[in-house]
């Protein structure tokens, strides 16, 4: 009896995920932070960028900037020029200064918990939403579609789309509940230090190994 292609997805993503649950078992973000509002603005700063990059701008910033209310009183063209280095640092400067005035006025200076609440804040979407309440508050509504998530969810057939969020939303319904915490992260993880993004013999990789025709499938991130 020929196996649904739905079922084979499925198939296939348990088994991805049985892999990154026992290489990256904790799941912890790269980008360094002190105080939850600090981890909000370096999620929204991360996007086009690498952690790396958001990390070494960030290192000194975060001295001067710590709580919310640091964040909305901050002077914005000094802000926005501290993050120079940054792509689309104008508007990061803004989203972050925005949602830490809204965080500040409308949640008592708490990060909120849910995506409905996060979602609400500038330069917070679905993807930043269920980053921040995972590492903040190890809570998994959702996965988080980034780059390198988005790349693998390709090369390894799991979805048609090219939206992130269709695409999180393809996984989630692959995946069982209680893995998705694992999924963002190993990814993330995965394609840094294992299989990058430029076309390469991969073949002898651990996902790839799992489900060869992925070597020779090399979608554009």
């Amino acid at each position: 009896m020929a196996v649904s292609p739905t079922a084979a997805r499925a198939a296939r993503a348990r088994k991805i995920v049985r892999y990154l649950k026992k290489a990256y078992p904790v799941p912890k973000t790269e980008l360094r932070y002190e105080t939850p509002f600090q981890m909000v603005a370096a999620v929204i700063l991360s996007a086009q960028a690498t952690d790396k990059q958001v990390n070494r701008v960030t290192a000194p910033l975060w001295k001067k900037y710590r709580a919310p209310e640091d964040f909305a009183a901050a002077d914005l063209k000094v802000f926005t020029k501290e993050l120079s280095s940054l792509s689309f640092f104008r508007n990061k400067a803004k989203a972050i200064q925005g949602a830490a005035k809204m965080v500040v006025a409308e949640y008592g200076s708490k990060v909120p918990k849910t995506e409905a609440e996060l979602v609400r804040l500038p330069g917070v979407g679905y993807k930043t939403a269920h980053v921040i309440l995972g590492e903040l508050y190890d809570t998994w509504e959702g996965i988080p579609t980034d780059t390198h998530v988005k790349r693998f969810a390709r090369k390894f057939d799991l979805t048609d789309q090219t939206d992130l969020k269709k695409i999180s939303k393809d996984l989630e319904a692959l995946i069982p509940k209680k893995d998705w915490k694992y999924v963002n992260n190993g990814l993330v993880l995965y394609g840094r230090y294992v299989c990058p993004a430029r076309p390469h013999d991969c073949a002898a990789h651990p996902l790839t190994k799992l489900w060869p025709p992925a070597g020779s499938r090399w979608p554009r991130a």
